[in-house]
């Protein structure tokens, strides 16, 4: 059952459109025989990063919602490639596609980001998950896309990295006990700073007030 394919499931051709959501497929073996599908929607599956779609000139829109997969990338080359024509993408409740819904750690900036680096990657679309591709969007991707495939570093890995460093320049002096309490105060400190900023930064962007602490 988990490993249905489209031959297996028994999809039938449509002269122009594909629905075959909740079938738990994984492969799409045998979506070769529907080359001139305009409408793929597979919603709902278990697709992941192995999926591999035939060559589909006439496909303008295709849905992955509630997939499995994570590496977008490497979905929009192969996108790019086999579904020239591709007008309306939507990978919503996919790793791949970072918002809220599916981290807490995810925000309003990633899927901005992550809207600007498919339209860098495909830029003949109208429409990307729920939204209506925008002019301005556009021309960011145009001069931006490119370096937004890099997501930006969660607050625990930079802080992290921070205590690691700070650390590191103590190796090799001999410092007293009291010397010790007075560097991880400041330690503490200015990691504490640096943690609000991050999260005032983010606040900001929705409209909440985030009062930085003083040192």
């Amino acid at each position: 059952m988990h490993n249905k394919s489209v031959e297996e499931s028994g999809a039938s051709m449509v002269a122009s459109a594909l629905l075959a959501s909740l079938t738990t497929w994984r492969s799409l073996e045998g979506l070769s025989a529907f080359g001139s599908l305009e409408e793929l929607i597979l919603d709902n599956n278990l697709l992941g990063n192995d999926l591999v779609l035939p060559g589909l000139p006439r496909l303008h829109t295709l849905t992955l919602n509630k997939n499995q997969i994570t590496d977008l990338e490497s979905l929009l080359d192969h996108l790019a490639e086999v579904t020239p024509a591709l007008e309306y993408l939507s990978l919503l409740g996919n790793v791949a596609c970072p918002n809220e819904l599916i981290s807490l750690e995810k925000d309003e900036e990633d899927y901005k980001r992550y809207r600007c680096f498919v339209l860098h990657k495909l830029p003949n679309l109208k429409f990307l998950d729920a939204r209506k591709v925008t002019r301005k969007e556009r021309e960011e991707a145009l001069v931006r896309g490119s370096f937004m495939k890099v997501v930006k570093p969660k607050v625990s890995c930079l802080l992290s990295r921070l205590h690691k460093e700070f650390m590191s320049c103590l190796t090799g002096y001999s410092l007293s006990a009291e010397d010790v309490l007075c560097l991880d105060f400041r330690r503490d400190l200015l990691l504490g700073f640096i943690h609000g900023y991050i999260v005032g930064q983010t606040r900001s962007r929705t409209g909440n007030k985030f009062d930085f602490p003083v040192i």
